[in-house]
């Protein structure tokens, strides 16, 4: 599913027109980004939890040469299912 069709299950599903809806998205995801920048954990319950890691520096190896790389500190964003969308998916 990409984008737009998730726009159009939104509209469906809530009775919201799919500019609204599209509107809504948008505000979702920017509200996600921004609060994971700043670092907050975003617990939504019974779908997931999202949570920024931080992923230290360490060594790695470049695939053709072998040759020994540091790969750069970095911070990575990680979401959790919840336990009931875990069942409604499992289903």
């Amino acid at each position: 599913m990409n984008k737009a069709q998730l726009i159009d299950q939104m509209a469906a599903h809530s009775g919201l027109t799919k500019t609204d809806s599209a509107k809504a998205l948008d505000s979702v995801l920017k509200s996600l980004t921004l609060a994971l920048k700043a670092g907050e954990k975003i617990t939504l319950v019974g779908f997931g939890t999202f949570s920024v890691v931080v992923r230290p520096e360490h060594e790695g190896k470049k695939k053709k040469t072998k040759e020994a790389i540091t790969i750069a500190a970095s911070k990575q964003a990680k979401f959790k299912a919840g336990k009931t969308f875990k069942t409604a998916v499992d289903k």
